[in-house]
This record gives C-alpha cells, sequence and structure tokens, in this order.
C-alpha cells in the first residue's frame, strides 16, 4: 500500500498515480486542515442531527434498524443541498485536483454523501463494489474519496480494500440477507481467500478508490460514532454496446 503525504493542495507524485492504478486505491494523508475538519464535524452532526424534511431518497438507513430501534448505518445523500457551505470546501478542491491526475482533464464531480456508524450499534458495510449501485447499461470511470472526520480505526470502522480487484467487472452482488427492503448489497461471493488491506487514518485524512474496487468498513465497536464524508469524482459515462446484467437490481431473490 502506497501512501502520499503530501501537503494540501499539492498534486499526487507519479508513483502515488502508478500505485493506484496497480491497487485500486491510495491513501492520502492530508487531504485538508485540521481547522477544516473542526468546521465539518459540527455542520455533520447537525445534519445528521436535524429533522428536517429531505428529498425523497436523501435520508436513508442502509442496515436495518436494530432491536433497540436504533438506527444502525444511517446515510444523507447530496448533504450540500441541505448544508451548503460544504459545497466550497478545502477538501473538495483537492480532491477534483486529484482525481483529474487520476482519470483525465475531463473528470467531474458526480456527487457527495455521508455515513454516520453511531458508537456501539454502528453496523458494518460490506463487501461491495460502488458500479454494483448503477446503471448497468452504461460504462464508467469514477472513484470515491472517503474522508474520516475523526480519527479512522477498525474497531470504530476504518475502509478495508482487495488490492486489484478493481481489474474486475462488477462481481455478482445480493442485498444484505437477501432482504430487499434493506438498501445496502453486498458481494455475493467469499472474500477470505483475498488479500485485505486496512487504512487507518487521522482526520483529515483520506482513502481514494475506483469504482470496481471492492471494498468494506467495519462495525463501530468504540463508543463514539464514525464519521465518514465522501465524495465522488468521474469522467463522462459511455453507453455500452451489451448492457450487463445485474439480477440484484430485478425484483425477486437477490434484486430489489
Amino acid at each position: 500500500m502506497t501512501e502520499t503525504t503530501s501537503t494540501p493542495l499539492a498534486p499526487l507524485t507519479p508513483d502515488e498515480v502508478a500505485a493506484f492504478h496497480r491497487d485500486g486505491f491510495l491513501v492520502i494523508t492530508a487531504l485538508t486542515s485540521a481547522e477544516e475538519i473542526i468546521r465539518l464535524q459540527a455542520i455533520y452532526d447537525q445534519l445528521f442531527a436535524a429533522k428536517k424534511d429531505f428529498a425523497a431518497g436523501d435520508r436513508l438507513e442502509l442496515a436495518g434498524i436494530d432491536d433497540d430501534g436504533h438506527e444502525t448505518l444511517p446515510q444523507v445523500l447530496s448533504p450540500e443541498k441541505y448544508a451548503p457551505e460544504l459545497q466550497h470546501i478545502q477538501a473538495r478542491e483537492r480532491a477534483l485536483t486529484i482525481a483529474r491526475q487520476l482519470l483525465g482533464p475531463d473528470t467531474e464531480r458526480m456527487g457527495d454523501h455521508a455515513i454516520l456508524k453511531p458508537g456501539r450499534h454502528g453496523a458494518a458495510t460490506p463487501w461491495h463494489q460502488d458500479e454494483a449501485y448503477w446503471d448497468p447499461a452504461l460504462e464508467y470511470d469514477a472513484l470515491s474519496f472517503w474522508m474520516p472526520l475523526q480519527e479512522a480505526t477498525v474497531e470504530n470502522g476504518c475502509m478495508q480494500f482487495v488490492p486489484g480487484s478493481h481489474r474486475d467487472d462488477v462481481l455478482p452482488h445480493r442485498h444484505i440477507s437477501d432482504d430487499p427492503s434493506v438498501e445496502a448489497l453486498e458481494y455475493d461471493g467469499d472474500i477470505a481467500d483475498l488479500p485485505v488491506t486496512a487504512c487507518p487514518l487521522a482526520p483529515g485524512g483520506a482513502t481514494v478508490h475506483g469504482s470496481r474496487t471492492l471494498h468494506y468498513t467495519g462495525p463501530n465497536r468504540s463508543d463514539s460514532p464514525r464519521r465518514a464524508y465522501i465524495m465522488g469524482f468521474g469522467r463522462p459515462a459511455r453507453r455500452r454496446a451489451e448492457p450487463r446484467d445485474f439480477s440484484w437490481q430485478r425484483p425477486g431473490p437477490h434484486g430489489s
């Protein structure tokens, strides 16, 4: 695993770019400043505590409610719609610079989302590829920056990756427990014999991974919430000559 120690707004080195394309992910130790992280923590916590009206589909529970009635993996899509100050953060400025280095100058912003793992009852985000959620008729060149707003550890749910898995097409997926009412998808295969790299991070660091890279975050076993802010970027999607068959997107078993 290669880590970049570049200062905020500095570009990646050629070795860092090569490492991303080799492994399907990269660790960036400083995407933004400590001062911005403190500001983002307050915005983030207000967003999840808000009793405001979210547009349909913008406030989701990914993994279901636990036996005590707690949300276990709440998510807010397009959080900048509800906290406009998120549109102008330093982290996004540097992330776009890096994304264009990795994918090309026509790379643009795709959208943000925020995922919260509450202390002690935050659920795992199962192994998956992001592209499994997307349109199977399109071809993507896309990546995501995953930025924790506090220390991210194995105990509270840091990112973990299977290096090189981005070289595969989208693998079979299913809804968790084959329950179509659960939003989250999981890889429908065995991860046990695959190499896994865990990526603990200090607040303000980030990982960047491709849309076909298998990744996972564990449950939050700490007493504090684990906050993650995710920014997506990509080149314009292209229509495939033949659409793929994502059976988990169809009604019925393994589908929606």
